[in-house]
């Protein structure tokens, strides 16, 4: 009897269950696409000129009357630190070389900036250089400058000459420290270059200008770069300041695989340079990002050789290619190869044969030559003498 009713309890159940439908699942909500990011104008500061530009590339990404004659006031010394950068390389100066601080060293420095040496006083050129780069003294930057060349304007003449090498087109210097005088200009343009070379080519000797503060006769100043103490991406590089001339910062920071360098000259303060300065930084970090889009020796065409031992070369490009372009346009980018309709040998290793070029938005970012990554020999007679025939149809058939 009790396994009659158990076997209708089931029977009763699962007729139940039949009945009731089973839950629907409600519609997925469709996920909402990102909206394209909208690249706003660059800031417009109120300060005499300025520019940003990566570093890696040099290309620009904002500026403002950069190429207007400044006064550079004490971002000359990254113009002075470059040249004594060279000296140590060379091994014509090294960093526990005991210096003479001379009287017109010492007298310089008084009513400025300065490190605090005193008159015939000796200083190994580790502390000279930290008392230029890090507290801005000028009787640090004179006592090298004579330590090297005899005089500030010996030093001078050299610190000219290597901005003309690097292709400093608007800058004129005629003292070392940059104190004002209508000779001794500069534009944001090329303080970004001098900057830009200068981290590239003495990266162990950079890392200096993120110092935050040095001591030396018992006096610790800070380094006036506001940045280093606000953004940690910051790592250099110099301020200047003159009545003339305003207040002025060049800046640099790394953020990911970007550097970026900012210049901000003749500003009203000290407070408003540093913010303008990080209003630049920030405008490039989030806004623009860089790609690689070819590799050094990386093959991007192999076109056929005529007259030659082989029957094609590859060619690519000599250094690795890169590019800064607003985030988000990367798939916009177009690429083109400009080669010769005939490329006949020999073909030397190296050799430029044509150029790639790259887009956006029908603008041209970059041009780059295309190079041969290998040797197309001269083949011998009978190869030329029948790509010789052969090219009689070629030139019949692009005849007009």
């Amino acid at each position: 009897m009790k396994k009659a009713l158990a076997i209708l309890l089931l029977l009763a159940h699962a007729a139940v269950s039949a009945q009731t439908p089973a839950a629907v699942p409600k519609p997925a909500m469709p996920v909402p696409k990102a909206a394209p990011m909208v690249i706003p104008d660059a800031p417009v500061l109120p300060v005499k000129s300025a520019i940003l530009i990566e570093q890696s590339t040099g290309q620009v990404i904002a500026e403002q009357s950069a190429d207007d004659r400044v006064e550079p006031a004490s971002i000359t010394k990254v113009m002075a630190a470059y040249v004594l950068f060279h000296e140590l390389r060379a091994g014509r100066l090294k960093l526990d070389d005991m210096v003479r601080v001379s009287e017109n060293a010492w007298k310089r420095g008084l009513g400025g900036s300065r490190m605090f040496v005193n008159a015939n006083s000796e200083v190994d050129a580790k502390n000279l250089l930290l008392g230029m780069i890090v507290q801005s003294g000028n009787d640090a930057t004179i006592a090298l400058a004579e330590h090297i060349a005899g005089t500030e304007a010996g030093f001078v003449q050299q610190m000219n000459t290597y901005a003309q090498r690097i292709g400093m087109k608007n800058s004129h210097f005629t003292n070392a420290p940059g104190l004002p005088d209508p000779e001794h200009y500069s534009t944001a343009r090329d303080i970004a270059l001098l900057s830009r070379t200068m981290i590239a080519e003495f990266p162990e000797y950079y890392e200096w200008y993120a110092t935050p503060e040095y001591s030396f006769n018992g006096i610790r100043q800070y380094n006036r770069n506001a940045l280093l103490r606000r953004d940690e991406s910051v790592d250099g590089i110099k301020t200047g300041h003159t009545n003339s001339a305003g207040y002025c910062l060049a800046s640099s920071a790394k953020r990911g695989d970007m550097r970026l360098i900012a210049v901000v000259m003749g500003s009203k303060s000290e407070e408003t340079r540093a913010q303008e300065s990080q209003a630049l930084l920030n405008y490039g970090f989030r806004f623009f990002e860089a790609h690689k889009l070819y590799t050094q020796n990386q093959v991007l065409a192999q076109p056929k050789v005529w007259k030659g031992e082989v029957e094609s070369v590859d060619l690519g490009v000599a250094d690795d290619v890169l590019v800064v372009i607003p985030k988000g346009k990367y798939e916009q980018l177009k690429a083109s190869m400009d080669l010769p309709s005939l490329l006949i040998a020999p073909v030397a290793l190296g050799q430029g044969v044509g150029k790639v070029r790259v887009e956006l938005d029908s603008k041209l970012l970059i041009e780059r030559p295309l190079v041969a990554l290998g040797e197309a020999p001269e083949g011998g007679l009978w190869r030329r003498t029948v790509d010789g025939f052969w090219l009689w149809f070629e030139d019949d058939e692009e005849a007009p």
